[in-house]
């Protein structure tokens, strides 16, 4: 017989409510048959704050694990051997302190070992890619070129101390969600790994011959929609053109350092709250993309759930995933063969095409000065931006076919979702108070003198060129908390708020007559209020989730609305007072970390604190029926939820509920 291929390392995304009952559900998931961990951090976490701060109210514990200090480390991988594991963190402006505070628990698991040789047996991946969080996913923190510093400096200390760490994973994932065509996940993917080489290597932190062994170490982190022979392409595409680059560009002899190195989460995006049992059958597909091309096949696969798009999964949604590719590495023969595309006119000929275009545009990339200079000038967001909207168009005209959503919508009733409520799982209401209540028992125990001392330290490293891993490692074991190491590279920093796409964005090319009649009626609705009907469009809290918010603000404004869109972030406070400055006829929010019910009671209050009580506001995200009714109970106008793909038809709905609000016929 055939000897098979190794399987990919087998990872679920997850992390939720507390270090401990994330804990609880990794051992969970290693019993049964998971060979690597996958964390997710909570949205203080990933953005660098405690849960004391105003601006995590809501978000602690909510789409990942809250880890605010060293204490909760230890918590999250009790009884987890970090030295034998091996461990992805989805983190990325706070990726530093993460690894200093994982590398820290490691240490004390293992007392007998020195900490360089702790060090040493450590293998994993910190995602660390701050780019893609300015274009797409938001929880970026500090301005480019000291974001790029940070990653800079991670690498470079890891390829001395942690030989066998991916410091990095170039995310391709989120501008697939953010409306990314193949040719540009591909050109942008890759123009990030080019400013995050050229980075390492102005440093002069890593030797000529030690540069070889950083570009082994880059991993990337891609997304796998469901057509699936074009995924494929797209894969053995990158695989080409990263041996190219890294050849061409960086000199690389050794084949094993230019391999194209790969994790992947196969489409979220896809998947849908109408009919979620065919998310499946999506998942499946998508994960053949990235499995069955030998030569370009994922070194890692984390699969989503199936009811993903209606809230939080369950233990028992997340092994259903498990199972997928359990079923396809062990009963199939996928893993007996050579690459079965090898020879292929069809696939070699779409790879080519794939190649041709993702160089073009990482040479119009490259001329304006890099991916650095493509963020802060907006053009890399306006092109999501535009991709993004022109995918949404040709699913609302049926030109692309979603079943369940745009086409065979009839169903008959589904048992995995007969009981909503309980076909997700809640996060733990206590997780907030939990988290408060843990960060003051560790401030109360640890030496306030030693933090503030390694905190000073760190504040002069930041200000020279020296590498900030030694001084964040000693805030680590000194016991700051990652709100306080954040804070103090704010100070040092400063912060920055990226461009958000939507000004330039190119909306809706033609005007078909149902965008012309919400156009009429937008038009005709606001010379009966006396001028221009205005939307705001604010996203309250830390969800930088902001794809939804954007192709609302682009239609609205094709709809004829005068768009009010400050980009993600915002306090309540904030957008109710853009909502008084603009005077505004409609507030709409967009959040999809799960926090709806904090932090829209907090505008609804802070709307008629300011006399705009009747002012409507809808609401959008992934947010469950219970929640809707609720939200609906306390004055919220409409919600609408990821079933509610037509834009143009809620465009129409905000005009309904502006003239019901001015009592309008």
């Amino acid at each position: 017989m055939t000897e098979k291929d190794r399987p990919w390392v087998m990872r679920t995304y997850a992390g939720h409510s507390t270090a401990t009952a994330s804990n609880a559900l990794y051992r969970g998931n290693l019993a049964k048959g998971q060979t690597g961990l996958s964390v997710a951090f909570d949205l203080p976490t990933q953005t660098g704050y405690d849960p004391d701060s105003p601006l995590a109210r809501g978000e602690v514990g909510k789409v990942g694990v809250p880890v605010p200090h060293l204490g909760e480390m230890r918590k999250l991988f009790a009884e987890i051997p970090l030295t034998s594991m091996n461990t992805s963190m989805t983190i990325n402006a706070t990726a530093m302190w993460l690894l200093a505070l994982y590398q820290v628990v490691a240490e004390e698991q293992n007392p007998e070992l020195t900490p360089e040789e702790v060090a040493g047996q450590l293998a994993g991946t910190t995602q660390n890619d701050i780019i893609k969080e300015y274009l797409s996913r938001g929880t970026y923190v500090f301005p480019p070129e000291h974001s790029l510093r940070l990653i800079g400096d991670m690498i470079s200390y890891t390829v001395h101390q942690i030989p066998k760490w991916n410091p990095i994973n170039i995310c391709s994932y989120h501008l697939q969600e953010a409306g990314a065509t193949p040719t540009q996940e591909l050109a942008y993917a890759l123009c990030t790994a080019i400013a995050v080489l050229d980075q390492v290597k102005a440093s002069g932190q890593v030797s000529e011959e030690d540069f070889e062994k950083v570009v082994g170490r880059i991993s990337f982190f891609v997304n796998a929609g469901v057509r699936f022979v074009e995924e494929t392409c797209k894969m053995r595409a990158f695989v080409e053109l990263w041996d190219e680059i890294t050849r061409e560009r960086y000199g690389v002899q050794d084949p094993k350092m230019r391999r194209f190195r790969y994790g992947v989460q196969v489409n979220s995006l896809g998947l849908t709250e109408a009919q979620p049992e065919n998310n499946v059958q999506r998942i499946v597909l998508e994960m053949l993309g990235v499995t069955l091309s030998k030569n370009a096949r994922a070194r890692a696969v984390q699969l989503p759930a199936w009811n993903e798009a209606l809230g939080l999964p369950r233990p028992w949604d997340q092994q259903w995933s498990l199972r997928l590719q359990q079923v396809l590495a062990f009963e199939s023969d996928l893993l007996e063969y050579e690459d079965i595309f090898d020879g292929s006119k069809v696939i070699e000929a779409k790879v080519a095409e794939l190649v041709e275009g993702a160089r073009a545009e990482i040479d119009r990339v490259q001329a304006m000065g890099g991916a650095i200079a493509a963020v802060e000038s907006g053009y890399m967001k306006q092109a999501l931006v535009s991709a993004h909207a022109a995918r949404r168009a040709r699913i609302e005209s049926g030109e692309e076919k979603v079943v369940g959503v745009n086409v065979y919508e009839t169903t008959e009733p589904s048992p995995l979702t007969a009981d909503l409520d309980a076909a997700i799982m809640a996060a733990d209401p206590q997780a907030e108070q939990s988290a408060l209540a843990s960060v003051a028992e560790w401030k109360a125990q640890r030496d306030e003198a030693e933090v503030a001392a390694a905190l000073a330290a760190l504040t002069e490293a930041a200000k020279t060129t020296d590498n900030l891993m030694a001084a964040t490692l000693a805030a680590a074991r000194a016991g700051a908390t990652t709100g306080e190491w954040a804070g103090t590279l704010r100070e040092v920093f400063g912060e920055f708020r990226a461009p958000t796409g939507v000004g330039g964005a190119v909306g809706s090319a033609e005007a078909g007559a149902e965008l012309t009649a919400v156009r009429e009626r937008v038009r005709a609705t606001g010379e009966e209020l006396g001028g221009r009907l205005r939307l705001l469009v604010g996203k309250p809290g830390l969800d930088g989730h902001s794809n939804g918010a954007e192709q609302v603000a682009v239609r609205a404004r094709d709809a004829g609305f005068e768009v009010i869109y400050q980009g993600i972030r915002l306090t309540p406070e904030q957008i109710v007072s853009a909502a008084v400055a603009e005077d505004v006829h409609c507030v709409g929010l967009s959040i999809l970390s799960g926090s709806h019910m904090e932090l829209v009671p907090d505008v609804l209050d802070g709307l008629k604190e300011a006399g705009l009580g009747d002012v409507p506001v809808i609401v959008g995200g992934i947010i469950p029926d219970s929640d809707g009714r609720r939200l609906r109970e306390l004055g919220v106008a409409a919600v609408y939820t990821p079933k509610d793909f037509g834009l143009t038809e809620i465009m129409g709905g905000i005009v309904d509920v502006i003239r019901r609000a001015h009592d309008l016929a």
